[in-house]
């Protein structure tokens, strides 16, 4: 009797085996796989293309807890001078991370936190050539929206193109000179810019 109940406990263990779910088996009753990677427009956004006119540039909106640059245009009047041509770049600029993003960069998980409202001037008459002047000081921004325009800025034609640039608020406001780091880009919420005062301002 016990050999029987032996013999049969393999043939048991075979059968209560095959009643189970293998590990290795993956669903597939779950729909489509998303079509778009988070942070990444697989396909040109062509409501956004068809709407610039105007000089291409680079704005830096958020996705995820980085910094991601997205192609926008701006308007530059021909013949500017240069610090009226930088002082137009940076107002577009500042309008452009002030929009809300195209349907295809909200579905792509990209936003902003520059609020409307905002504008952004040449130099004051003791400040440097290259200094801007925001409406607001620049410490009254968040984290997240300093971050934005200091990189968004010092990218662009409407700094130096060193990797920095002098901001200020209205008046005589302190100037201080902000750097763009690759610690800033991948954590702007964490890490300010990294800044130094301006003198002569």
């Amino acid at each position: 009797m016990n050999v029987r109940r032996l013999l049969a406990l393999p043939l048991l263990a075979g059968l209560l085996t095959g009643c189970g779910i293998r590990a290795t088996e993956v669903p597939t009753d779950f729909g489509a796989a998303p079509s778009r990677v988070r942070c990444s427009l697989s396909e040109p956004d062509v409501t956004a293309q068809s709407a610039r006119v105007g000089v291409p540039v680079q704005v830096f909106l958020l996705c995820g807890s980085s910094l991601v640059a997205v192609d926008r245009s701006v308007r530059v009047t021909d013949g500017a001078a240069d610090s009226q041509r930088r002082a137009l770049v940076a107002q577009g600029l500042l309008d452009q991370l002030a929009e809300s993003p195209s349907a295809a960069e909200k579905e792509a998980g990209y936003t902003t936190d520059v609020r409307g409202g905002m504008a952004v001037g040449g130099p004051g008459a003791k400040d440097p050539d290259d200094a801007l002047r925001l409406s607001v000081p620049p410490d009254t921004l968040t984290s997240y929206a300093l971050a934005q325009l200091v990189c968004t800025f010092s990218d662009s034609a409407a700094a130096e193109g060193d990797g920095s640039v002098v901001l200020g608020g209205p008046g005589s406001d302190p100037l201080r000179r902000y750097e763009c780091t690759d610690e800033v880009r991948s954590r702007p919420g964490s890490t300010e810019p990294p800044s130094s005062a301006v003198t002569g301002s």
